[in-house]
């Protein structure tokens, strides 16, 4: 991570094309969070399109979802990012149709990384996924920007 390459990333979101979040996207997750100061928070319930296994859960769309709420936790602390580091602990299989709570805070913050955690949990509190990320911080939010998107 120390040897990053140099390279112009556009983290202009007004074509809300985004696969996790983008609401024009139409094969996209549509997530929309929210922010309580300090953990960002969404919801999500896949249907058979996002299955791996019958009747589970493709845990690259586990790993999606965790990953985008972290950006998410991210954008929050005022910096856009691109993970550098995802360790994801998938505790259980996860059915589809099952509403999923994601949250995600930031737990560390540098000038130049951030560290954040995320969890996947059913209705009844039981965590089935979680990760820990560090992500590069490719510049600060514009806070025109964070306006125009839905965090």
């Amino acid at each position: 991570m120390t040897n990053w390459p140099q390279t112009s990333i556009d983290t202009d979101l007004t074509e809300n094309h985004c696969f996790g979040c983008g609401q024009n996207n139409p094969i996209g997750l549509k997530l929309s969070f929210r922010w309580d100061g300090e953990t960002a928070r969404t919801e999500f319930t896949g249907n058979e399109l996002y299955q791996g296994w019958p009747g589970l859960l493709h845990g690259g769309i586990t790993a999606c979802l965790l990953d985008e709420a972290t950006a998410y936790a991210a954008r929050n602390e005022g910096v856009n990012c691109v993970t550098a580091r995802m360790q994801v602990e998938f505790k259980q299989p996860i059915p589809v149709n099952e509403p999923l709570l994601i949250a995600s805070s930031v737990t560390s913050k540098t000038r130049k990384l951030l560290r954040s955690h995320a969890t996947i949990s059913l209705n009844n509190g039981t965590i089935v996924a979680e990760a820990k990320t560090t992500q590069f911080v490719v510049g600060l939010v514009n806070t025109e920007d964070k306006l125009k998107s839905n965090v």
